[in-house]
């Protein structure tokens, strides 16, 4: 490969590494051409943009990019993968669901909520994580439910003391 195309390529892998918030390094040489094709489709249909890489190019890449990941280069090494996605456990996701059929993708890191995570043991913890939006729907959730509780206890309030009153005219 000649300088000029090694020099574009390291350019285009920086722009996606500076384009998406969160990307996992993962190695699938193994999977066959029909499960390759079966995991770019799921990657697709999750927003995830795929791209296998050569590690030094990689490296390259990580070194021109904004943000530091001198803690990646040791896992650089066989077939390198790249997950890139605005949701962080997205990839997390899609490979876990994809293990359950296959042996491949194996994790080898992640650099997802500006963290880096080394290592297969973390794909749970990854998947797991809430995304932004899951966040503030949490957090809407734990503030509407004080309100529904009080507007409850309101009206079940006003219909007893209408009750007593009933009760107390009726009396008469």
């Amino acid at each position: 490969m000649k300088r000029e195309d090694k020099n574009i390529l390291i350019e285009q892998i920086t722009e996606e590494i500076n384009k998406y918030d969160h990307f996992y390094l993962t190695e699938i040489v193994g999977l066959d051409a029909s499960d390759s094709t079966e995991l770019r489709g799921k990657c697709y249909e999750n927003g995830i943009k795929l791209m296998v890489v050569k590690n030094n190019l990689m490296k390259l890449a990580l070194d021109k990019a904004e943000g530091d990941f001198e803690e990646l280069y040791p896992v650089l090494k066989n077939n390198t993968a790249v997950m890139f996605a605005d949701i962080a456990n997205a990839p997390g996701k899609v490979i876990k669901d994809f293990l359950n059929k296959h042996e491949k993708p194996i994790l080898k890191a992640a650099f997802a909520e500006d963290s880096i995570y080394i290592g297969e043991e973390n794909l749970d913890m990854l998947a797991a994580m809430k995304s932004h939006d899951e966040l503030i729907g949490d957090i809407v959730v734990l503030l509407q439910s004080p309100m529904k509780t009080l507007i409850s206890q309101l009206q079940s309030g006003g219909q007893t003391i209408s009750g007593v009153l009933k009760a107390l005219e009726e009396k008469e």
